[in-house]
């Protein structure tokens, strides 16, 4: 069956109707029409096979087994003891935090250090957890928080430091390492940027407690929507697992749910204390949770997206590399962001600092105008959205409150060639 559908999947994608936007290896660059796209998905035919094998052959349509094997490759490769999908990035957010709060017992109201610049879905479900974000002004030399003012705001309260790498960019580690250790609190990382990046020779996830990756199409590898929290500690994996179950006790996989025992051998049994009534180990909740599983086709995908990653780093880095180069050839007044020495980063874009706000209007409209696509440092200081304007007074961060004018990203992408860096070249030369 495999093979058939293959067969079918090659056939239909020479005809180029469809999975045009998916299909960015190895695709050609048409100067005169074709956008640079600042990111999107680094597929080919594997990804289709997979996703077709997996409705059409798979045992189960929600998670099941191509997930399940998917998390155990994933936590492989990137260094984790054991790693669970969800349906989105920003759901990744919502579960580690929530499960941290549930395994090390916090209490409403404890706080977690964190940049008040980047994506909402790092902030939003500290508050939704009823803890407290405490906010750090960003420098400008690298874009994230200022790690001199952290210390200043730890107190008997702080939990933790939410480490947010700036488009994969790390802070330095050792130092919040060496902080977290001083104070006893947790290093957390919203990987979702940044997944590979290393300080040191060592993932960044490898210094934290828990982590969040997204498998959003711009991201470094993709299944449509999709995220993941890892750990190095099962145990926390568990109530994390249990939090985006519907928050059920129960750990069966796919196929297993329909077993007369369970994956656990006993699954009919006395599981509620002070009840004689035997009840389905399916239908026993310890966490109040949610339900933001994944289908079992996504698992599918990253099993063909995780061949690739290898690739996609080295060329996300050259593509950092090269857009830096002619930026800094063409575009007077502009600061591209360099890596620290001892990180080695794998870029979800290339950031660039304007002298002024007029220059970055009139450059991100330039580019634009010319097919190149550009994004704001995301949502900028996020205090000073309508949402978020309770948390703080946006006016205590005066970098953060610079970014939406001063700064911009374009992408890193894999999918760049020689004829898209022709084409930006060509343009950055009409650049007065």
């Amino acid at each position: 069956m495999k093979d058939k559908i293959a067969e079918l999947i090659h056939e239909v994608a020479k005809t180029n109707q469809v999975f045009r936007f998916v299909y960015n290896k190895d695709k050609k660059f048409d100067t005169n029409k074709d956008w640079v796209y600042y990111s999107g998905p680094y597929w080919d035919n594997e990804e289709v096979i997979g996703m077709f094998g997996a409705v059409l052959t798979g045992k189960w349509l929600s998670a099941g087994e191509h997930i399940h094997k998917f998390e155990s490759e994933f936590s492989k490769k990137f260094n984790h003891a054991d790693s669970l999908m969800v349906n989105s990035g920003s759901s990744a957010n919502l579960v580690m935090f929530t499960a941290l709060k549930s395994y090390l017992k916090w209490s409403d109201g404890d706080e977690l250090i964190v940049s008040p610049v980047g994506f909402p879905t790092t902030i939003a479900p500290i508050y939704q957890n009823r803890l407290v974000p405490v906010f750090i002004d960003i420098n400008l030399k690298d874009l994230n928080f200022d790690i001199e003012k952290i210390e200043e705001k730890i107190n008997a309260r702080t939990k933790g430091i939410v480490v947010s790498p700036v488009l994969g960019n790390s802070p330095d580690m050792d130092y919040l390492v060496a902080l977290c250790k001083k104070h006893q609190i947790q290093l957390i990382m919203d990987n979702c940027d940044s997944l590979g990046s290393r300080w040191d020779n060592k993932l960044l996830t490898d210094y934290s407690i828990a982590s969040s990756c997204s498998f959003y199409p711009a991201h470094h590898i993709t299944t449509g929507e999709g995220g993941m929290v890892s750990s190095k500690d099962e145990n926390y994996l568990k109530i994390a697992r249990r939090v985006a179950w519907w928050g059920r006790d129960c750990y069966c996989v796919g196929a297993a749910n329909l077993l007369p025992c369970g994956t656990c051998g006993n699954r009919f049994d006395k599981w509620m204390e002070g009840s004689d009534a035997i009840i389905d180990h399916k239908y026993y909740f310890t966490e109040m949770g949610y339900n933001l599983k994944p289908l079992d086709l996504q698992g599918a995908i990253g099993l063909a997206q995780l061949q690739k990653y290898d690739e996609i780093h080295e060329k996300r880095r050259r593509s950092k590399e090269k857009m830096d180069s002619l930026f800094e050839k063409y575009i007077h007044g502009i600061r591209t962001v360099k890596e620290h020495p001892k990180a080695h980063t794998s870029w979800f874009g290339t950031p660039f600092v304007c002298e002024t706000k007029e220059l970055k209007r009139k450059l991100v409209q330039f580019l634009e105008d010319n097919r190149i696509q550009t994004r704001n440092y995301f949502a900028g200081n996020i205090l000073q959205h309508p949402a978020y304007k309770m948390l703080d007074d946006y006016k205590k961060y005066p970098n953060s409150n610079r970014v939406l004018e001063e700064v911009f990203f374009l992408g890193a992408a894999p999918h760049y060639t020689n004829d898209t860096f022709d084409y930006i070249e060509s343009v950055l030369k009409k650049w007065k």
